[in-house]
């Protein structure tokens, strides 16, 4: 079975504090909502202290065009992907010319040439390396690539793919759109990059570190008829956020008939997990988490720690919480649960096994 080797992270450089956050949004939409102090505590109940930005926060003061924003999308991201790549490969002692596929996952901005392609520059990968590039998951898109990394792994047993996953959600912000979801929005996303190797059984790779899972399983979910529940209204000025208040009640409803549904393949039961890696979409989808699968909120805390750090980096967030999981010993036998939702409504689930 293909493994998962190593992850590599990046973020922007501009901290935005949570605080610097809320009275920001204050002055945005004090004129658009008469009882705006009724809604500000949101980003207190949002459990994040920091964001990181991919420009300053002075920058979104004033209107930029979608074209502007997006030319920073691109900049950032390559910036971001060469360095969260560069990091995921120095640790097993691999050069980017070395890897023979790369997929690349992002809903937060465009760019054609594709980030991927950019990175055969920037990275002097090899010419033949092949590319996949996946736009439109949202959220699950950390947690779907990596299943479609085990794929081709599994498919092509000498291969070694990376999988790179960059959001600048703060590159999407509309300063005209005084919308609920936008305010939301606001007091959630950051921006950020992770990297993940995964090898096939016959893949050489001068230092496989102790402690790399198998990927024994994964599954997609798509929900019927829930196509507004999260995504993009694409707008003449950029790309303007969906949500819908019900994803808590979703998670609460849904995700537990899946997970058991998925874990039953294998002949598990969800006492038997032992690691749950999940997405932090936010505080509620993670106490949510928890009631559905009467988790303690210890077996999550590497997804309170990534959000109260990061907020939600989209696709790449839960990958940041599969970093501080791979840092961690564990029993041979542990199997753990990578899971993240995104738009469709839809749910990805990946199943490891330490050995």
């Amino acid at each position: 079975m293909p493994r998962i080797l190593s992850v590599g992270t990046a973020v922007p450089e501009y901290v935005l504090d949570q605080d610097e956050a809320k009275q920001f949004a204050g002055g945005l939409f004090r004129e658009s909502f008469s009882d705006i102090e009724r809604y500000l505590p949101i980003f207190e109940h949002a459990a994040i202290r920091t964001r990181r930005l991919s420009r300053p926060r002075t920058w979104f003061e004033e209107e930029r065009s979608f074209r502007e924003r997006n030319r920073a999308y691109t900049e950032v991201a390559c910036r971001l992907g060469e360095e969260a790549i560069r990091r995921c490969l120095r640790p097993v002692g691999l050069d980017p010319c070395e890897v023979d596929h790369l997929i690349f996952v992002s809903t937060s901005g465009l760019a054609t040439p594709s980030i991927d392609a950019r990175m055969v520059n920037r990275l002097s990968l090899q010419r033949h390396v092949k590319r996949t590039p996946i736009w439109g998951l949202g959220c699950a898109g950390g947690a779907s690539g990596l299943s479609r990394a085990y794929e081709y792994a599994r498919a092509f047993p000498d291969s070694r793919v990376v999988l790179l996953a960059v959001e600048l959600c703060s590159l999407t912000f509309r300063r005209n759109d005084q919308s609920k979801s936008n305010l939301v929005a606001t007091s959630l996303f950051g921006d950020g990059a992770a990297a993940v190797l995964v090898t096939g059984d016959e893949a050489e790779v001068p230092y496989k570190p102790k402690g790399s899972p198998r990927v024994v399983d994964t599954m997609s979910t798509t929900w019927p008829d829930s196509l507004d529940v999260m995504g993009w209204d694409v707008a003449d000025d950029g790309l303007k956020v969906v949500f819908s208040r019900d994803i808590p009640g979703i998670v609460r409803q849904e995700v537990r008939p899946a997970i058991q549904s998925f874990l039953d393949r294998s002949g598990l039961g969800l006492e038997q997990l032992g690691r749950l890696i999940a997405h932090p979409g936010g505080a509620k989808v993670l106490a949510a988490y928890e009631e559905a699968l009467e988790l303690p909120r210890e077996s999550l805390r590497h997804a309170h720690a990534v959000l109260g750090q990061y907020g939600n980096m989209s696709s790449a967030t839960v990958l940041f919480v599969l970093e501080r999981e791979l840092q961690e010993d564990h029993l041979p036998g542990t199997a753990g649960l990578l899971t993240a939702l995104g738009p469709g409504f839809s749910s990805e689930l990946m199943l490891l096994e330490w050995d």
